[in-house]
């Protein structure tokens, strides 16, 4: 992906959480000068992976196949045998209509992922068998509490405000049907470095070609710009 044209899609992206009166932490406007002056007392952001996250999946056409996604709290898959420190994320995501997030599962996590408003999400779900093919069985999982079983690839519509429940080893593509959904997601620690169990082979991280300055920094960023031993 060019810089230019992931710029353009933050600017968009902050109109449209403006517009739905979704406010973003300090640190999600800080430009790369603001970050080449920051210390130690940001470690957790940068460790945690907080921030802007921005993929195409390597399909090399964001707005047929890819998200953007702000992390907004995470914590450490270490602490989770002992449950200590932060054992949750949350995120808040924007996608297209027709803007596919591809089949994929996690090992650990359990989710629920929410439409905070705009279109309706479509979410397409999946069993998966014990070598991660896609099992022809039928599903059973939570929307709001109550419980929908639907046959294998069927697909749950969320309306602004309704949501669903996503568990370890369920496969789960998603799109906004109609409009563009602002979709949050509120989970277990998150790791996108060892937990996703794409069905077919993806790039979760893309390329960037530096055609000018970022905007802001994506988390994949952070180790071009930060310093933590500049002085705080």
């Amino acid at each position: 992906m060019k810089r230019s044209e992931i710029n353009a899609i933050l600017r968009s992206a902050k109109a449209f959480l403006a517009g739905h009166h979704f406010f973003l932490p300090p640190f999600a406007a800080w430009t790369p000068v603001d970050w080449q002056r920051k210390g130690r007392e940001v470690r957790e952001i940068v460790e945690l992976q907080l921030g802007w996250d921005i993929t195409d999946f390597g399909s090399g056409d964001f707005h047929k196949c890819g998200l953007l996604l702000f992390t907004l709290r995470n914590g450490r898959r270490t602490e989770l045998p002992t449950m200590g420190g932060k054992t949750y994320a949350e995120k808040i995501m924007m996608a297209g209509a027709g803007q596919v997030t591809p089949l994929h599962f996690h090992w650990q996590k359990v989710e629920d992922i929410i439409n905070r408003g705009g279109g309706n999400l479509v979410v397409q779900l999946f069993n998966s068998t014990p070598e991660g093919k896609l099992a022809d069985t039928d599903v059973s999982v939570s929307l709001d509490g109550a419980t929908r079983t639907l046959s294998a690839g069927g697909k749950v519509v969320l309306g602004p405000g309704e949501s669903i429940t996503l568990t370890p080893g369920l496969y789960h593509a998603f799109w906004g049907e109609n409009d563009r959904v602002l979709v949050g997601e509120v989970s277990r620690v998150n790791d996108d470095q060892k937990d996703n169990r794409f069905y077919e082979p993806v790039g979760r991280f893309p390329k960037i070609q530096e055609d000018e300055p970022p905007l802001h920094l994506l988390t994949m960023d952070y180790p071009n710009y930060y310093n933590p031993i500049t002085p705080s």
